[in-house]
């Protein structure tokens, strides 16, 4: 076996969403020298959307992936060693930080910025994946506004659910709601909303068996786990509400996580439980999960990064 190479570098991004290049802009500007590695997805989830209209400074709208084109393009000519690999193991209890890629090579940082995103969960349908970003959504906030005067569906039992059907049905003329079970698991308040709203149709015992639609969404065949009966419903959009997946799991031995996985920064910082370990991004964000505030808390973490480097004599 060979030996693991080893690297010092001064300041690690791990990841490379909107999060990620905002950190690597700001560190390099900071003569920082900031190394980021792209993961798994470089590019993030943005990379998996078409249209993005609601990212200040793109008056006709981007596609996803060409905007995180310009997010690395703008990382790189400001400085930033982009590079390919996945980080697969860290260790954060001595100086310099240590974080393996590829398990293969070993990086020495001084400080750490992570912002390694989080994965919407999905249903594993085959028409699901294939519509991804021709009507199948993970985020109504996004994609929403696409569907204006149309119908959609929502699949989801938990308060997220009941919040995106509800905002679904301020821009949409119908939201019909797959609920799995024969009650939601969204808090009391949440549930009355919906019920409440007129246009929101519930479907309970109710899962999801097909998207139907060859180059965009046209309809949903609905399976009633009761009864057995399916039924199928024209619409134009298909959110699936069931929840995110942070990719954290490499930090959970070192750092304070929530109940759901997501990193526990001190509230108004991006500083974690780890001196020189940051958080940025959708990894410590269940509530807004935005490009716009993805970037925003890149920005945090750079300018922390560089206080805690300033502070320690190491900038």
């Amino acid at each position: 076996m060979e030996p693991i190479v080893s690297e010092k570098v001064h300041c690690l991004i791990i990841g490379s969403g909107p999060a990620g290049y905002t950190a690597a802009v700001y560190a390099a500007r900071a003569n920082m020298k900031p190394v980021l590695y792209q993961g798994i997805q470089p590019g993030g989830q943005l990379t998996i959307t078409t249209e993005v209209e609601n990212y200040p400074g793109y008056p006709d709208g981007v596609q996803g992936p060409e905007m995180m084109v310009h997010f690395e393009k703008q990382a790189t000519r400001m400085g930033a060693d982009i590079r390919y690999g996945l980080a697969t193991k860290v260790d954060f209890s001595t100086r310099p930080l240590k974080v393996w890629i590829d398990d293969e090579k070993l990086i020495e940082a001084d400080a750490v910025i992570i912002a390694t995103g989080a994965t919407a969960k999905w249903l594993g349908l085959e028409s699901e994946q294939r519509l991804n970003g021709y009507g199948v959504s993970a985020c109504a906030v996004c994609d929403g506004f696409f569907f204006r005067g149309k119908e959609v569906a929502i699949i989801g039992a938990g308060d997220t659910a009941a919040e995106e059907a509800l905002y679904l049905s301020k821009l949409t003329s119908t939201v019909h709601m797959l609920v799995r079970r024969d009650k939601m698991r969204a808090s009391r308040v949440m549930q009355e909303r919906v019920q409440q709203t007129p246009n929101i149709k519930i479907y309970w015992n109710s899962e999801a068996d097909e998207v139907l639609g060859e180059s965009r969404v046209e309809g949903l065949r609905i399976h009633n786990t009761k009864s057995g009966e399916k039924t199928t419903v024209p619409l134009s959009g298909f959110f699936v509400a069931i929840g995110h997946q942070p990719n954290s799991d490499i930090f959970k031995e070192w750092l304070d996580l929530d109940e759901a996985g997501y990193i526990k920064t001190v509230p108004g910082t991006s500083k974690t439980n780890i001196e020189g370990v940051f958080a940025a991004g959708d990894v410590q964000d269940k509530i807004y999960r935005q490009a716009v505030t993805a970037a925003g808390s890149g920005c945090m973490a750079a300018l922390d990064a560089e206080r805690y480097l300033s502070a320690k004599g190491l900038a």
